[in-house]
């Protein structure tokens, strides 16, 4: 295994810099992680179309991961029932100490190598959904052991890690490696590799949902309406599919609660 996050920054004496300096170069090393993510890109494709056809079938995506990987997953999960109108229960983010160590570390969490399962089985996981393990590192203990026992559930499992050669991608039938290098603050993940899973998590669950037909053209049509920005929006895209004013389109949005039901019930009733 090559733990290139854990190498030495590329800059030192980071006391010493400006302001601006510190920013410029922080910037600098964001620049590489697109280019990190694009070399991944064949492993992305593969991991999202068995998640997109176990979905289809009735599958659920869980995210498993501890510290910022974890709270990434938990976030990306969060916002796919807002985003693309799907049951809360369909994506859901799991982190090692639970939802308090969302905002507080759990001291050690992360070394539990039976854990992630017990959390796994709280949600009646079957041979129908798919396991995505999220470590920066790629050695997070409480990660190597939920893909273990997924593995002999013969659950379909999944990895996001930032170095290559790790053992929670020997664990993965669908790995996604994405090299990030060296940090900034040496050592500090939440960094490039954070930006790294972030990118690849919304290309994941984007993917998934646009094949699972929870988006027309490139418009979130079944979004939940859950504040008045969102509501205009709605009205809007409202308007522009079927060509009615904007009080019409209001009234239909607000009677039929989504973009592709108000469009649908006037389609069918025109």
């Amino acid at each position: 295994m090559q733990a290139t996050t854990e190498n030495e920054s590329n800059y030192s004496h980071l006391e010493q810099m400006s302001v601006a300096e510190i920013l410029q170069n922080i910037n600098k090393e964001d620049q590489t992680v697109a280019v990190s993510v694009s070399k991944a890109i064949p492993q992305i494709e593969k991991l999202a179309t068995v998640v997109a056809d176990r979905m289809k079938a009735g599958g659920r995506l869980f995210y498993i991961g501890a510290g910022t990987s974890g709270r990434l997953g938990v976030v990306d999960a969060s916002e796919c029932p807002p985003t693309f109108g799907v049951p809360f229960d369909w994506v859901v983010g799991i982190i090692a100490g639970g939802d308090g160590a969302i905002r507080k570390a759990v001291e050690f969490a992360e070394d539990n190598t039976e854990q992630a399962w017990k959390d796994l089985s709280e949600f009646n996981i079957t041979d129908k959904d798919v396991v995505v393990g999220i470590a920066a590192s790629g050695t997070t203990p409480y990660v190597i052991g939920g893909l273990k026992a997924a593995n002999q559930n013969k659950i379909i499992t999944g990895c996001v890690v930032c170095n290559s050669g790790s053992p929670i991608a020997a664990e993965a039938d669908y790995p996604v490696e994405v090299v990030t290098g060296p940090e900034f603050l040496t050592g500090s993940t939440r960094m490039k590799a954070g930006t790294a899973q972030k990118l690849v998590l919304n290309m994941l669950t984007t993917t998934v949902m646009i094949r699972l037909g929870r988006v027309k053209g490139n418009k979130m049509v079944d979004m939940q309406l859950s504040n008045n920005k969102l509501v205009d929006r709605g009205t809007k895209m409202v308007m522009a599919e079927i060509g009615v004013d904007e009080v019409t389109a209001a009234d239909l949005l607000k009677k039929n609660g989504s973009v592709r039901k108000a469009v649908d019930f006037y389609n069918q009733n025109k």
